[in-house]
């Protein structure tokens, strides 16, 4: 069973050290969000990304977690910045939304810790609308200081495999730092 991140480690999640490693505004760019978007953060955790993605459109804004604990974190700082997000307690291989209904989804340092990868990047497929982005960030596979131990994280290769296998297409890949991948792949037909 992978390692899973828990709420009481939520404030390493919005602290500035991350925020410096991984600005979240400039990851974001890389998934193009519009104003009129609807989009779906899943694993968001306390709403590192949930919040500047609500900032970035007038759509609804969903966000998925787990943990009790993390959504009402998350609920609270989007009460205090004035942004407006539905929070939904659910796993990523069961997202509580009907099909085609967002189009963009970002899963950031989510999938190594769910135990069917393959269900939840279907599930992501199933929620996003025709030509819908997905942003799949996660830790590099490599020894490292920091991060999920290195036999639970995914290759860019592994990653890649499993996108296209259930129907995506890589757009590209980002590298915010060091530590960092991600891919940006499109909903196929």
């Amino acid at each position: 069973m992978p390692h899973v991140f828990r709420p009481e480690h939520a404030m390493r999640l919005i602290a500035v050290e991350r925020a410096r490693l991984l600005p979240a505004d400039r990851v974001l760019d890389a998934l193009d969000v519009q104003t009129h978007h609807d989009v779906i953060d899943i694993g968001a955790g306390p709403g590192y990304f949930a919040l500047p993605l609500a900032r970035r459109t007038r759509g609804k804004v969903h966000a998925v977690d787990l943990s009790p604990e993390m959504l009402q974190m998350l609920s609270e700082r989007a009460r205090e910045a004035g942004v407006s997000i539905e929070a939904h307690q659910a796993s990523a291989e069961h997202l509580p939304l009907e099909d085609a209904s967002v189009d963009r989804a970002l899963m950031a340092f989510v999938l190594h810790e769910v135990p069917d990868r393959q269900a939840a990047v279907r599930e992501v497929r199933r929620v996003l609308r025709e030509k819908g982005r997905f942003l799949l960030l996660e830790w590099d596979k490599r020894p490292m200081d920091m991060g999920p131990p290195v036999e639970e994280r995914l290759s860019v290769d592994e990653c890649e495999a499993l996108l296209t296998g259930e129907g995506f297409r890589i757009l590209h890949r980002i590298y915010p730092n060091d530590v960092h991948y991600g891919l940006v792949a499109e909903r196929g037909e």
